[in-house]
């Protein structure tokens, strides 16, 4: 088969057909992807019969510009009628890394030309080319991001990238390949790795899409898996520009047969309380006595962040109290020195805590309330504690 694209794109037979995204609880768009198809007469031939030909040279980047421009008049124009609209979608081939090193200033320029917000568009790249170029891919993803785009990771567990590469190129969104739904979700290891996928996803603060969801056993499994979107034949198949914007004009939070709690289970209970106690608790800290050393999960939005994320325990302590009002300083030290705290540990205190005066590196003094919890591992005789921190409403 020899495509035309020239041909095709001046005839108006390339256009764009959008999958809508679901939000798994809601039942409502959330988003979409937009997928090239080429409408010839009476048939429409999806991209698997004339992508991989156009891959082979540099056609394939002609393709998804002009997407990307016609996804663009799409939003512009329904912006233009004060129509809702989503982020969509659109997917760019790896070439794209391999001829344009000026891939996210043209993304920018052909957005901007049509004066869309640039949060509308998503980027959506291939886990095989995080593989290919794991060099440029973070350095990109960070370019755009940091105009607001979004950007995701497609077809997630269909190759072999690493979770280091994962992590590294620091996506918005993780687009859970659907070959691991491929079996309903009726196997303990797909659930098991399905599981454990969005628990890191969430973890790293990425929203996560399904693709592929054809059933409801399906659908079941990754409300409980606390997936965010869902994308796939049970809710919708990609559909013309029309279509779509009917979807959008009346779109309305679905029913569902099932009450919302009867698809929960356990992993999405821990999933909400682990969020809860972030919130509660900016700054957590995980305590090994007995050797001297520490590790804070977090401490991203605590008043001051003059201590290192992990290493000497006495030091975290000698760095902390630096923080602390001179009037408050004594106390502070002699609650949480690695001597008392062993003391109290000894004599049967399940916890240590006070309130103390800090300096947070604003310049602002806070009320902040730190409370250590000890704790026992069966696996040796070492002391634990884990310490939270926030501050105190006045």
């Amino acid at each position: 088969m020899v495509f035309d694209l020239d041909r095709a794109i001046a005839e108006g037979e390339l256009v764009p057909f959008y999958q809508p995204q679901y939000n798994a609880m809601t039942n409502r768009i959330a988003g979409a992807e937009a997928l090239a198809r080429w409408v010839t007469g009476d048939k429409v031939v999806t991209p698997s019969e004339f992508l991989p030909e156009l891959e082979e040279d540099e056609r394939i980047l002609r393709l998804d510009w002009y997407m990307l421009r016609r996804v663009c008049e799409f939003i512009s124009g329904r912006l233009e009628r004060k129509k809702k609209v989503v982020t969509i979608a659109v997917n760019f081939s790896r070439q794209h890394l391999k001829y344009e090193f000026d891939f996210a200033e043209k993304v920018m320029d052909i957005v901007d030309e049509y004066c869309v917000p640039h949060s509308l568009i998503m980027v959506e790249l291939t886990e095989s080319a995080l593989s290919a170029y794991a060099d440029r891919i973070p350095l990109i993803f960070r370019r755009l991001r940091d105009e607001n785009f979004m950007v995701a990771i497609d077809d997630f567990g269909s190759g072999l990238s690493s979770l280091g590469l994962i992590v590294e190129a620091d996506a918005d969104v993780i687009k859970i390949d659907r070959s691991l739904i491929s079996h309903n979700c009726e196997s303990d290891r797909e659930r098991v790795v399905l599981e454990s996928i969005y628990s890191f996803a969430h973890r790293l603060r990425m929203r996560t899409v399904a693709e592929g969801v054809e059933t409801k056993a399906q659908l079941g499994f990754l409300r409980s898996c606390n997936c965010d979107e869902v994308q796939g034949f049970l809710y919708a198949k990609p559909m013309p520009v029309d279509e779509f914007a009917r979807k959008l004009d009346y779109d309305r939070r679905g029913r569902d047969d099932e009450d919302i709690l009867k698809v929960q289970c356990e992993h999405d209970a821990r999933t909400i309380l682990f969020d809860a106690v972030m919130k509660r608790f900016p700054l957590i800290i995980f305590i090994n006595l007995t050797r001297n050393s520490y590790y804070m999960m977090t401490y991203d939005n605590f008043t001051t962040r003059q201590c290192a994320a992990s290493g000497v325990f006495d030091d975290c302590i000698r760095k902390g109290a630096t923080t602390i009002i001179p009037e408050d300083r004594e106390k502070f030290v002699k609650a949480f020195s690695r001597e008392n705290l062993i003391a109290a540990y000894k004599e049967g205190k399940e916890s240590v805590g006070v309130v103390c005066r800090q300096m947070g590196d604003d310049g602002i003094v806070r009320s902040v309330e730190s409370i250590d919890f000890f704790l026992k591992n069966d696996a040796n005789d070492d002391i634990l504690a884990i310490n939270f921190s926030s501050t105190v409403v006045e």
